[in-house]
């Protein structure tokens, strides 16, 4: 990451330095359907709007769009043998947020991304 907020505790480290995952279904965002913007927990900057977060079942929070086209970074993840997949950045501090995959709602973008509730933090609207 180019910049590690000193703030972080061990597990959001874990998630967002070292490309863990936190279990399914255990994260804070999972089933929150508020209204706002999720955001990077490392450096502030928003990655997901909530109106293009959906309920995909697979424990995690889910979207089928980044709140704008640079606000995530794409690498190809091979971590997984025989199983290829596309890990998603913070495209400003490089903290890893989870993964996309092309299962996602077919009206909208056909995408899933597949987000650690860990690696962000929520704003509502009504701040």
């Amino acid at each position: 990451m180019k910049k590690i907020n000193d703030a972080l505790t061990e597990e959001e480290l874990i998630v967002l330095r070292d490309k863990g995952t936190e279990r399914p279904f255990t994260g804070k965002f999972n089933a929150f359907f508020e209204h706002g913007i999720y955001k990077c927990k490392n450096c502030n900057q928003p990655l997901f709007k909530s109106d293009t977060k959906f309920d995909a079942g697979c424990g995690w929070p889910s979207f089928f769009e980044a709140a704008n086209e640079d606000a995530i970074t794409y690498r190809e993840d091979n971590s997984i043998l025989g199983r290829p997949r596309t890990e998603i950045l913070c495209s400003n501090c490089d903290a890893h947020l989870g993964h996309v995959f092309e299962d996602g709602p077919v009206d909208k973008t056909g995408l899933r991304y597949c987000v650690n509730s860990i690696s962000m933090d929520f704003e509502s609207e009504n701040n």
